[in-house]
């Protein structure tokens, strides 16, 4: 099988990139308007900070986070009672062949960015970054 002359990796493609933009506007859109007509999802405010799409586009993986991080699972199960109703959502709202399957998780970016932060903040990891190296004495 012939090999894609402009694939250097093995990370998503730019089609991956483009079209999971594309539906975490429109999955966003649709959130923010409350056109599923659920009150269990209705009454969270929804942030959807990334999708990554499978290479085939038939899987879209969708990376949420309520305001606040506050019942995160009860969101999260709204949103997968709800996935078939979004995905028809998300479908008539882009161009596709076909409407992917929406699949979602918890966004974690957040809490690793803290968990970050707070080691950088420890005293000793600090002296090590802040250590001039070895090759420039």
């Amino acid at each position: 099988m012939a090999q894609n002359r402009f694939s250097h990796g093995n990370g998503p493609s730019q089609r991956q990139l483009r079209v999971g933009e594309l539906i975490r506007r429109t999955l966003s859109d649709v959130l923010l308007r409350g056109d599923v007509h659920d009150p269990a999802l209705n009454r969270h405010s929804i942030t959807v900070g990334e999708v990554s799409c499978s290479p085939d586009l038939k899987v879209a993986t969708a990376y949420v986070l309520p305001l606040g991080g506050r019942e995160a699972e009860e969101a999260l199960a709204a949103l997968r009672q709800n996935a078939s109703e979004l995905r028809h959502l998300v479908a008539r709202g882009m161009s596709l062949k076909y409407a992917p399957e929406l699949r979602f998780r918890l966004d974690e970016t957040f809490d690793r960015m803290d968990d970050t932060r707070r080691m950088f903040l420890d005293e000793q990891v600090r002296r090590d970054v802040e250590a001039p190296d070895e090759d420039e004495a």
